[in-house]
């Protein structure tokens, strides 16, 4: 019995894939683009600063689009991503910084500064987009090289220092990030890439630099990365769960498989076979059961019943339901009286939920059916090649009122006579309503003819596994079926 969604819920819907290929192809196309403008400035006289400025931001806009291809991908898997402007959003909210100075509202790309260190002369040159950057003032002025780490993280530094060494001394070009800590006493993240100036000698001339505040983009793959690991966390938390409520369920459901004989011996034996059905929409285990067993004074008992939810709470509870309606029912207490000890069991428990059952207790000698029910589909009899629902006595859902009474009812079975109890999830959203039967039953009456060719209960358990075995159900179901001896 699944809890029922609130009217009028949307359900949620992903995103087109349609949408996001178009979108993919959109940025590859792009990247191309600049990629092959990006080849074009490589080819450019090298003295002109401002040639060198277009191919850094080209290489700039190509690690940008790389970012954006690769986000885009998690989206089209189906991995948590959203737009450029959610996870910023997000990602200001998580940390508690708005976004830079310079930066726009929403967007992941910052400002973008240049600077170039003379080491002949001493002279530094900063664009004013980079003196923002840094949160100074145009009288203040740029910082030297060797003032530029004071302003860096203290972890931070020497990764600084290294880059610069490497550039300076080895000719290697600069392509790394750093956390500088900002006038505004905030730490803003920066992308820088360099490289040396010869001068007609070879020798190092002058370093030039661009760099670019990435702060927003930071936050935002720390936002994506957040959101996986939650997800990651949460699907091993649904797997360590959903294993632990199969285990409950194996080890509380009745151990046996194929047929089962009650008594073993002797005139009016029960031939018995049952099977859980797991839900096809949801991979959590239910609060369904079924059960038989012989009690003390030689009658049988049989059971099936549902609880609402699912997972370690619903497979606990019907466990403990399971064990009283056992316990209850080997102290000899009436079916009826059973059923209203089991209600104020789950009206008191812990764990509120709501229950539908059917106990039945049979009589060999005599052949006599003792039932009762509580919001259950009734048991369904099988005689001379057709099939009806038994008269139902009243009785409400457990845990749906308090000091309900549940009356009990009996039926005389006949040898050949095939009994048929299931949960109401086995035929959920099969066949249609006729003659006020339940959805769903008129498909399990249509089986009396095969019920009547069977020659076992296991082999009328498999009848009913193929016809519904395949059926889209939104909850577990149990069957329980017993063929009365001669």
């Amino acid at each position: 019995m699944p809890p029922h969604p609130p009217a009028g819920t949307p359900a949620p819907q992903p995103p087109e894939r349609a949408a996001v290929d178009a979108l993919i192809n959109r940025t590859h196309r792009l990247r191309g683009d600049v990629d092959a403008v990006r080849r074009d400035t490589v080819l450019v006289d090298e003295d002109d600063p401002r040639l060198r400025w277009q191919r850094a931001l080209c290489d700039l806009a190509v690690h940008q689009l790389d970012d954006l291809g690769a986000h885009l991908g998690q989206l089209r898997q189906g991995l948590p991503s959203e737009s450029a402007e959610q996870i910023a959003t997000e990602a200001a909210d998580l940390t508690g910084q708005a976004p830079s100075a310079g930066e726009r509202p929403g967007s992941l790309i910052g400002r973008v500064g240049s600077a170039e260190w003379n080491l002949l002369t001493d002279e530094v040159s900063w664009s004013d987009d980079l003196l923002q950057i840094f949160g100074r003032t145009p009288e203040a002025g740029p910082l030297s090289l060797d003032d530029l780490p004071s302003v860096l993280l203290p972890e931070d530094q020497p990764l600084l220092t290294a880059l610069v060494t490497d550039c300076l001394i080895d000719g290697k070009p600069i392509d790394g990030e750093f956390r500088i800590r900002h006038t505004d006493g905030r730490t803003r993240t920066l992308h820088m890439m360099g490289e040396p100036v010869l001068d007609a000698d070879g020798c190092t001339a002058s370093m030039w630099a661009v760099l670019r505040d990435v702060s927003a983009l930071r936050r935002s793959q720390q936002a994506v990365h957040r959101t996986q690991d939650s997800l990651r966390r949460q699907q091993d938390i649904a797997r360590a769960e959903h294993r632990m409520a199969v285990e409950l369920q194996e080890a509380v459901l009745p151990p046996w498989r194929g047929s089962l004989s009650l008594p073993d011996q002797g005139p009016g034996s029960l031939d018995i076979a049952a099977h859980y059905l797991p839900s096809d929409s949801s991979g959590l285990i239910g609060g369904g059961w079924y059960d038989a067993m012989e009690l003390p004074d030689g009658r049988t008992l049989l059971t099936v019943g549902d609880l609402t939810g699912h997972g370690i709470q619903a497979t606990s509870t019907m466990a403990m339901i399971l064990g009283a309606l056992r316990g209850m029912a080997v102290a000899g207490i009436e079916p009826g009286a059973l059923m209203g000890h089991l209600n104020r069991l789950l009206e008191t428990s812990i764990q509120p939920a709501l229950g539908s059952a059917v106990c039945c207790r049979f009589d060999p000698a005599t052949r006599r059916l003792d039932w009762a029910q509580a919001g259950h589909p009734a048991p369904l009899l099988f005689r001379n090649g057709a099939g009806r629902p038994i008269p139902q006595p009243d009785g409400v859902l457990l845990g749906a009122a308090s000091g309900v009474a549940y009356e009990q009812d009996e039926v005389h079975l006949l040898p050949g006579d095939v009994l048929v109890l299931h949960t109401d999830g086995l035929a959920r959203g099969a066949g249609s309503t006729h003659h006020g039967l339940r959805p769903g039953t008129d498909t399990l009456l249509g089986l009396a003819p095969r019920f009547s060719d069977a020659r076992s209960a296991q082999e009328c358990v498999r009848t009913v596994v193929e016809e519904f075995g395949g059926a889209e159900r939104l909850d577990d179901a149990c069957v329980l079926i017993a063929r009365i001896g001669a």
